[in-house]
């Protein structure tokens, strides 16, 4: 009678029903990642705070540095926002001068970040967290990728413009959650040290009323609103009208309020701020065109005569879009759209250097014109 076969060891650990299977392990190891990740953000965050209790802040050392900040006539200017309701102006502090503030307090962390994107819509966190007192504001909420104009709203689809979205709404939470964590006195004491540096430093002179301008346009804003809100010539403005503006300018820059709460809108300037959007899709088409038409128009032989014909160190090119004519477009640009629609042209350029140039151009221009965008 034959002998029943013993079931090997490799067999027996087979069959053992108890036995960790091959998607357990990895469950297993997914885990044990996560526990890591866990492990060295409770590590951070007990860093944080052990190294802002070895250092604690100076209160008054903080507050002197506060003070100084707000006395650059830079960030004064953008420092403070302003904005009507129920028949009075309602203003504060900027998101600028929220992150100065948060800088100079120290020991304290703040930011944005984006934490899903689904769906057309993002789910974003601002936060800030005082690491010394272990006071944190958090706020979560969720931003849709539309832009809303007067009569309707489209889908947005460039990242570029969603990003933006996404950072300007951020911005306000984060302004929030910076102010309910910094004292509301130190707060108020900033603000009217910005308030007092613009109204020390405000220029008058033309340079700056033109400069003043051309920030305005933007917005639809012209020479005739603003002497109609001023009730005198813009040549005779007062440097607290000019105080008075910039904040207008920042709420509008900020989006807090909209030219028309404060300016005299007529129905004609209305239609025309509806329509800017396509008057500079125009223009980038008609831009377009333009360099098609002159690359079908431009032969090789032409080209090469004219590399010849070109002086030494010159700046024009021989084909394509020349330095002048970006240089150009660049200068005379009065807003974003068209400050865009020019620097779409620096690729065309030829030569590397003249591109650097170039960039460099439209950053200046980006700085002339105090745009709240990432250059």
């Amino acid at each position: 009678m034959a002998q029943p076969r013993s079931k090997s060891m490799n067999e027996v650990i087979t069959a053992n029903p108890f036995t960790t299977s091959s998607a357990t392990q990895a469950r297993s190891g997914v885990n044990a990642i996560a526990q890591t990740d866990q492990q060295r953000a409770v590590a951070e965050v007990q860093a944080a705070m052990m190294i802002a209790r070895m250092n604690p802040r100076d209160p008054l050392v903080a507050m002197d540095r506060i003070l100084n900040t707000c006395t650059r006539p830079s960030l004064a200017d953008a420092a403070v926002y302003t904005y009507a309701k129920g028949g009075s102006n309602v203003s504060g502090p900027s998101i600028r001068l929220a992150e100065a503030m948060a800088q100079a307090w120290g020991n304290m962390q703040f930011g944005i970040r984006e934490l899903d994107q689904v769906n057309g819509e993002s789910t974003v966190q601002a936060y800030a967290w005082d690491v010394e007192t272990n006071t944190r504001k958090e706020i979560t909420f969720q931003v849709p990728h539309l832009r809303y104009t007067r009569k309707s709203s489209y889908k947005l689809e460039d990242p570029r413009e969603i990003y933006e979205l996404v950072a300007n709404q951020g911005a306000r939470r984060l302004r929030a959650c910076i102010l309910a964590v910094i004292p509301g006195d130190v707060t108020e004491t900033a603000v009217a040290q910005c308030e007092a540096t613009m109204r020390a430093k405000a220029d008058t002179s033309p340079e700056a009323t033109q400069k003043m301008m051309a920030a305005f346009e933007p917005f639809g804003v012209t020479k005739e609103q603003i002497e109609k809100r001023i009730q005198r010539r813009l040549d005779a403005i007062q440097p607290a009208q000019v105080v008075a503006l910039k904040k207008i300018y920042t709420s509008l820059r900020d989006g807090m309020s909209t030219p028309a709460e404060w300016f005299d809108v007529t129905e004609t300037e209305t239609t025309t701020q509806a329509t800017t959007a396509p008057r500079t899709n125009s223009v980038k088409a008609k831009a377009r065109e333009q360099r098609e038409v002159a690359q079908k128009t431009s032969s090789i032989d032409q080209q090469d005569n004219a590399l010849h014909q070109l002086e030494p160190g010159s700046k024009q090119q021989a084909f394509g879009v020349t330095f002048t004519q970006v240089s150009d477009q660049l200068h005379r640009a009065s807003d974003v759209d068209l400050l865009d629609a020019a620097a779409d042209l620096i690729g065309e350029v030829v030569e590397p250097a003249h591109r650097e140039e170039l960039s460099a151009i439209y950053h200046q221009r980006c700085a002339e014109l105090d745009l709240s965008k990432q250059c």
